[in-house]
């Protein structure tokens, strides 16, 4: 292995100069915002969650995001926070009838779940852009076999 050789489980190989470190925040951010991580012009998605293979403003490649199931789950753990606080209050505040509760709460469940599902999985996405998982650091993450 040479020593400028980031294929080192991931990590720069010993001897080899620092990769420049990302922000986390903005890579996040921008994400949130369903935008490239990288230059926060591109667009992230193609579709409603079908995540772009490549930037088309700066051509960073975003095919490695991993996001699997855990948007849908911070979407469910965010909404139902929103949902039962506001129910709750609601209730407390103005005691209105179950049909006007039923009327307001059956409506934001899916409006905000629809609204924040691609926000938070592209900051998932700009998330791992920014901590170089999945090979968003540009090495492989097999191990090199000698």
């Amino acid at each position: 292995m040479q020593a400028t050789d980031t294929k080192y489980f991931g990590q720069p190989a010993p001897g080899a100069p620092a990769p420049v470190e990302r922000s986390r925040w903005a890579a996040v951010k921008r994400g949130f915002r369903m935008r490239c991580p990288a230059c926060g012009e591109g667009r992230v998605f193609g579709k409603y969650l079908k995540v772009n293979d490549v930037c088309a403003h700066c051509g960073e490649e975003l095919f490695h995001h991993r996001a699997d199931d855990a948007p849908a789950y911070f979407t469910i753990l965010i909404v139902g926070h929103i949902t039962v606080a506001g129910a709750l209050f609601v209730e407390q505040q103005f005691m209105p009838a179950l049909w006007i509760q039923e009327a307001l709460w059956l409506s934001a469940i899916p409006t905000l779940s629809l609204t924040l599902l691609p926000r938070i999985k592209g900051a998932l996405v700009g998330y791992q852009w920014a901590g170089r998982m999945h090979g968003f650091g540009g090495a492989s993450e097999e191990p090199e076999v000698v």
